[in-house]
């Protein structure tokens, strides 16, 4: 087969028919609820899934949850209800620092960073990054703790493995939070959570079991990001959340997607999924993507690896066969 960049085009009236009557089906006839609550974070993936819901069901069948927290970026409380505005929908704000709090999640992460930077002011601010030189050489990918000092320099450390393994269980409280107050929310007004992972995060296990992967509906799912920005600039949302460069949004020092977890831009993601899931060659995706043979084999081999890791995020909890 033949692996261009013309094989993630879209149709955007017909794939957002399509989806629209997904979900139309699912939440009437499938489901048997009245609406969705769909949490608005002010990224691109929450605004595209709330504005099908929103075409789908109309608008007073849609509520939208605000759920920030101390690390979260001011841009995404502002885009988020910039997007709700342009929705015309119902909606609430729920801010989850005290329930994180009560988990000692900041007090587990403070300790972490401290124990790499010991004098950091209190109000420092911090972040997760990977190395972005996945393309030029073999590497561990090891996660490196960056912070930020009282005059603006940013200082990084690699965290060992117990450090971070520590930081993530603590960080995916966070949406593990989020979707407890969308089923409470949900289900006072006998709604269902819409889900808003795309199909490079789904495949790739970019999101939390029980957390934001908590859902009952993913109408996104088998769309590839740069797929869901075409969506969006069909669906004509606000400019700002068009332009916002994707983030988890998790730490209180600015990171991306590409930072954090995947070391390549989307539309490199995109190509490399596209073809290691159609059948395509190494060969084919770096001639598409204009990069050498070795720098896309080991592109590919970060996405195999990713996939077979995060396998348990996307299966059922395993159970015996015991013939009864």
């Amino acid at each position: 087969m033949a692996i261009d960049r013309k094989v993630l085009d879209i149709d955007p009236a017909k794939t957002a028919d399509a989806i629209e009557a997904f979900i139309r089906e699912t939440v009437g006839s499938t489901l048997r609820r009245k609406g969705i609550v769909i949490g608005v974070s002010g990224g691109i993936d929450s605004a595209v899934a709330a504005a099908l819901s929103v075409r789908a069901l109309g608008p007073e069948r849609v509520y939208g949850m605000i759920l920030p927290e101390r690390d979260s970026s001011p841009d995404s409380r502002r885009i988020a209800l910039q997007v709700i505005e342009s929705l015309g929908i119902e909606h609430g704000e729920f801010e989850i620092t005290p329930a994180l709090e009560t988990f000692g999640v900041y007090e587990t992460r403070d300790e972490v960073v401290r124990g790499y930077f010991p004098e950091l002011p209190d109000d420092y601010r911090f972040r997760l990054t990977l190395p972005q030189d996945l393309l030029d050489r073999d590497r561990i990918s090891a996660y490196r703790l960056e912070v930020e000092t009282a005059g603006g320099e940013i200082r990084s450390a690699r965290l060992s493995r117990d450090d971070y393994l520590e930081m993530m269980a603590a960080n995916d409280i966070k949406q593990r939070l989020r979707m407890t107050r969308l089923y409470y929310e949900a289900e006072r007004r006998y709604y269902i959570v819409c889900g808003t992972t795309n199909r490079a995060e789904t495949a790739q296990g970019f999101f939390v079991k029980f957390g934001d992967g908590g859902v009952d509906i993913e109408p996104l799912a088998d769309l590839y990001k740069s797929q869901v920005f075409v969506l969006g600039r069909h669906l004509d949302l606000p400019e700002d959340v068009l332009a916002r460069t994707p983030s988890p949004d998790t730490y209180s020092l600015p990171v991306s997607d590409k930072d954090f977890y995947f070391c390549l831009s989307y539309d490199q993601v995109d190509l490399l999924l596209y073809a290691l899931e159609h059948g395509g060659t190494v060969e084919e995706a770096a001639a598409a993507l204009g990069l050498e043979t070795e720098q896309a084999t080991r592109a590919w081999k970060d996405l195999e690896r990713k996939r077979a890791a995060t396998e348990h995020l996307r299966s059922l909890p395993p159970s015996p066969d015991l013939g009864i």
